[in-house]
């Protein structure tokens, strides 16, 4: 059985097509058109609605328990939605006549209307609901900033600036009004918020709390029907949606999840399903049986590990990011797992890999970086994913895990290693922790087989001498596939005069991500000049030889990576001379 609360209502559901969107539920279940069905892929966000993750529920983060986020409802299954509280447009006015006349509309929806953001109306509520989600937690951190004194107890409502509304509605697309007087209403709604403060109008408050008991009394229901035995018996694991011969399980812990694979080694994994959703509406797909990752804990920590004479290591939760890490001498290798979605890896990633954080921005959009997780990304296997290729350039290892581990041989780094006791044979699992390079084979093929999963992602900090750089090229600047990635990360000598080491990954070049090791070669031991760059950009179609496609062709991709290689290097000399002059 999963709960959660729509629109203030309380719902509980176990008899349902697994397959179900939560867009799907809400139009043609609960009969709530005003979300709308534009591509049906994620990608225009008509369908876009906020959700609030509630307290006192087995899947609630009680430090993130408050915040509002958008996603795609086209894409995201309902069984996701399990402990939340989702919101539509037409929740967000304050009209409990049912009168719109009398209705007091959102700040969001009241700026759109004065600014005329809206045309045929279409994507409208999509807008809307991006704006609002972002109006929302604004003016929850000016609450927390009140009590905490920092406004001088006074609520105050700080206007988002230009940027953070064009990155709110990033997501979402329009084809008739312009984006002008959209991001004017973006501009217009804190003021609204304001002057409903100074008149004292009384408005709906989407924070407020919800009766949330019967829900924590379901959660804890289902913690014990969805205990597994050892056994491993198919009849001891009650699915938390059925309907015929499909099901969905959403095990809470890593022990439940290797049982049910040893059970349902060919069950389609679900974590946030960003591209698995197609799956579903674009190529009809009735999935059997899914296991649903969302809520185990323990594939959401990120924990840095000590230097090789210490085996200590600091896991850590997601709302934890300890400042205290910046010693990073001490430290060896940063490690995620593979449960954390974009939004929860950001600040992590800002203080250990600037570079890459910045990338996230051009990383699809805000609904996407909600729900996509690291894990679905790199086992997705696409050729044109941005974090793989960015990966590969840090030298990342890939944590596996097997749970029927004798559908072949399994090499690599392993976990368990057979030591003395033979204490892996005792376990229904075999780990194996191996070079990210090595995990992708052909074109959506990896080393994952039946029965296995991603439990993380270990990624060794920079170090000084270390220097990392990323471009992507794409079409539109935001919320769009990459052309081509290219990551660059170089080694230098202690003098900063020489290249040590170097790797370069690509991404949308081939079948699937890869290093360019010609290039590589071609760098190591070379002076830190611009003709090292252009030498070694001369042997990429000795490493790749990409496709023609509706995004680019072959000679514009090997041609604009050749001159990122080259700005790579020029961007390396300029970093290196500021450096020697600043010290």
């Amino acid at each position: 059985m999963i709960s959660f609360y729509l629109n203030g209502k309380y719902h509980e559901i176990s008899h349902l097509n697994p397959n179900t969107t939560v867009l799907e539920y809400l139009r043609l279940h609960e009969h709530q058109t005003d979300t709308k069905e534009g591509c049906g892929s994620g990608d225009c966000g008509a369908c876009t609605i906020m959700a609030q993750r509630l307290p006192n529920h087995a899947m609630s983060d009680s430090s993130n328990s408050t915040s509002f986020y958008t996603f795609n409802s086209c894409i995201a299954l309902l069984s996701l939605m399990d402990g939340h509280h989702l919101m539509t447009a037409s929740y967000l006015a304050d009209n409990p006549a049912h009168h719109p006349e009398r209705a007091l509309l959102h700040p969001a929806q009241q700026a759109m209307v004065d600014c005329h953001g809206s045309q045929c109306g279409f994507c409208t509520p999509g807008f809307v609901m991006s704006l609002a989600n972002l109006y929302e937690n604004n003016r929850m951190q000016q609450q927390k900033n009140a009590k905490q004194g920092s406004t001088n107890g006074e609520s105050s409502y700080d206007d988002p600036s230009y940027d953070d509304i064009v990155a709110a509605i990033s997501g979402n697309l329009c084809r008739c009004t312009g984006y002008r007087p959209i991001i004017e209403a973006g501009l217009t709604m804190g003021k609204i918020g304001q002057q409903r403060d100074i008149d004292k109008t009384v408005a709906k408050d989407l924070t407020i709390s919800l009766a949330t008991d019967a829900m924590a009394s379901n959660s804890d229901a289902l913690l014990k029907t969805a205990s597994l035995d050892t056994s491993n018996k198919a009849s001891t694991i009650e699915p938390a949606l059925a309907e015929g011969s499909r099901q969905l399980f959403i095990p809470k812990t890593v022990d439940a999840l290797n049982q049910l694979l040893a059970v349902y080694p060919q069950a389609t994994i679900w974590a946030g399903g960003t591209d698995l959703g197609l799956s579903i509406t674009q190529h009809l797909v009735d999935h059997e049986v899914i296991i649903q990752l969302s809520a185990i804990d323990e594939l959401k920590t990120w924990s840095l590990s000590h230097s090789k004479s210490s085996s200590k290591t600091d896991s850590k939760p997601l709302s934890e990011l300890d400042k205290s890490t910046g010693n990073k001498e001490a430290v060896q290798e940063l490690t995620f797992g593979a449960g954390m979605t974009y939004q929860q890896m950001l600040p992590i990633l800002e203080h250990n890999f600037p570079a890459f954080a910045a990338l996230f921005a051009r990383t699809a959009s805000p609904q996407i970086r909600n729900m996509g997780t690291l894990g679905g990304n790199i086992a997705n296997a696409s050729p044109i994913g941005d974090l793989p290729p960015i990966l590969l350039a840090l030298e990342a290892r890939i944590h596996l895990r097997h749970c029927n581990p004798n559908n072949g041989d399994i090499g690599g780094e392993e976990a368990n290693a057979k030591d003395k006791n033979n204490e892996h044979n005792q376990k229904p699992y075999v780990d194996e922790i191996i070079p990210l390079s090595e995990f992708f084979i052909d074109y959506k093929k990896t080393k994952l087989r039946a029965g296995s999963y991603i439990v993380a992602i270990h990624m060794p900090l920079m170090q000084a001498n270390q220097h990392l750089f990323i471009h992507k090229i794409s079409k539109r600047y935001e919320d769009d596939i990459s052309a081509c990635l290219v990551a660059v990360r170089i080694d230098l000598s202690a003098d900063g005069m020489t290249i040590d080491h170097a790797k370069i990954g690509l991404g949308g070049m081939a079948a699937i991500p890869l290093l360019a090791k010609n290039c590589q070669q071609a760098l190591l031991g070379q002076p830190l000049e611009l003709a090292s760059f252009e030498k070694a950009a001369k042997g990429l179609p000795m490493d790749v030889s990409p496709l023609t496609d509706v995004r680019a062709s072959r000679e514009y991709r090997l041609h604009v990576v050749q001159r990122l290689l080259i700005k790579c290097g020029k961007q390396l000399i300029k970093e290196t001379q500021t450096e020697r002059e600043s010290s």
